[in-house]
């Protein structure tokens, strides 16, 4: 079974081709713990939960080797401890439950490894070693930086200009780099900042030194997928690739890098100022199911931008509830449906795998769609209890809705449609009058019992 994915480094879709299909490795960069995650944050988690799953279906869960790492030492995490008086320690220890925790709300599998920075200093200092002895770093006034020129193919990655890369890393300029581009990869720490002992005296690693470092000590010199969103492709990735190949000439890194596009709310870039930020935690306390979270952000493909909107909440949670009505009684199929597998082979269409969800409901084949909503992540056991909700289950009232409909269409008289289309909407329902039928949507302020008289 051939799976095919479009790799950032050769700007082309390709068939992938493990290095050892007995032991597939993957390594995505994870967050910096010291909030909570939102939900531009849980966009790749979901993305690259959904490629371990398929890697895990195609060449066996003992044969897939998932990283994804915590940074845990970093100046934000730091300017929290400062502002609010907290132990570092206990800071990222605190958002890494919730991290876990919310991710797990969304259906997402724990990685194999999730290492932390801060437990792999050491790894870090010999890489910097190598990097210096080789020629390709150099220390000054306490600092250690990466020296770009001695990487031939420095911007490959991200194809940008030395220009444009200048801009868009919003160099820091400082007398003691040769190169505006140089990078560091260990900085003095003062008192009260995390240090350790190196030979450049006590301090703490750049930002780029942990993801190489930990890849190498938890997957090798090569491995085959590095993952991420494509906010992290310069000068994250660019620099990891660089500082990796020059401290394992004979390695290759990474063999395919995958970039998720970023995500949207209501058609605007997410942010403060603009009142549309939000957590996953407030989601999921606004009563909002983690499964419909997960599956409005497997509704667009990985390389396009995705819009969360209201509407697509609700489109989301009704379709869920009208499929965990379906499979509540059904038996696991023998596996997710190969029409639901062929999707996410062609360069991890979730679109197209929730089109095939869609069509086996439709055929009521609840089976199949009990392992292929399992297989996505959309459901682990049984029927969650807010979708098996006394009166979550709006069929009766579509297809009753359905024939008062058809039947007006023949009389001219659409009182009885108006009727039931009022009641809905007390109710707290959505109603949608289609073409292909009619479909009805449970709101936020939805109320089951202002239906049971009706």
């Amino acid at each position: 079974m051939d799976i095919r994915l479009t790799n950032t480094k050769t700007r082309a879709k390709e068939v992938f081709t493990p290095i050892d299909p007995e032991n597939v490795r993957m390594y995505v960069c994870g967050p910096t713990v010291y909030d909570r995650a939102h939900l531009g944050n849980a966009r790749p988690v979901v993305v690259f939960d959904v490629l371990f799953r398929l890697l895990r279906h195609v060449y066996g869960a003992d044969h897939v080797t998932y990283v994804r790492n915590f940074t845990d030492v970093d100046d934000k995490i730091n300017a929290r401890a400062e502002a609010t008086g907290r132990d570092i320690g206990e800071i990222t220890e605190e958002t890494i439950g919730w991290f876990l925790e919310d991710m797990g709300a969304l259906g997402a599998l724990e990685p194999t490894h999730a290492p932390r920075a801060t437990r792999y200093i050491g790894e870090m200092v010999a890489m910097i070693e190598k990097l210096i002895a080789d020629g390709h770093a150099y220390e000054a006034e306490g600092h250690v930086l990466f020296a770009v020129e001695s990487f031939e193919a420095y911007g490959a990655l991200s194809g940008r200009s030395v220009d444009d890369m200048i801009a868009g890393a919003r160099v820091e300029v400082a007398p003691y780099k040769r190169n505006p581009m140089d990078f560091v990869l260990w900085k003095p720490s003062g008192e009260g900042l995390p240090g350790w002992d190196s030979p450049w005296g006590r301090g703490r690693p750049g930002w780029h030194i942990e993801c190489s470092a930990m890849a190498d000590a938890l997957l090798g010199e090569t491995f085959d997928i590095h993952g991420g969103g494509n906010d992290l492709m310069f000068p994250h990735h660019e620099n990891e690739l660089a500082q990796s190949c020059c401290a394992h000439p004979e390695g290759g890194f990474a063999k395919v890098w995958l970039h998720n596009e970023m995500l949207q709310v209501e058609g605007k870039k997410m942010s403060k100022s603009l009142g549309n930020f939000f957590t996953v935690r407030d989601l999921l306390d606004e009563g909002i199911p983690g499964e419909v979270v997960r599956m409005v952000l497997m509704s667009a493909h990985y390389r396009k931008p995705m819009d969360w909107t209201a509407q697509k909440r609700r489109e989301a949670e009704a379709a869920l509830r009208k499929w965990y009505a379906l499979v509540a009684d059904a038996p696991d199929g023998e596996g997710p449906h190969a029409d639901v597998v062929a999707a996410l082979t062609d360069d991890l269409n979730t679109a197209g795998a929730i089109s095939v969800l869609h069509q086996l409901a439709a055929a009521e084949d609840g089976p199949a769609l009990r392992a292929s909503m399992k297989f996505l992540g959309l459901m682990s056991g049984a029927v969650p209890d807010w979708a098996s909700a006394p009166g979550a289950d709006l069929s009766r009232w579509e297809d009753r809705l359905a024939s008062a409909r058809a039947q007006a269409m023949e009389s001219k008289d659409f009182s009885e449609v108006d009727r039931l289309k009022g009641v809905l909407k007390d109710a707290g329902v959505e109603v949608r009058m289609l073409k292909a039928g009619v479909e009805l949507l449970p709101g936020p302020d939805f109320d089951a019992s202002r239906l049971e008289e009706a």
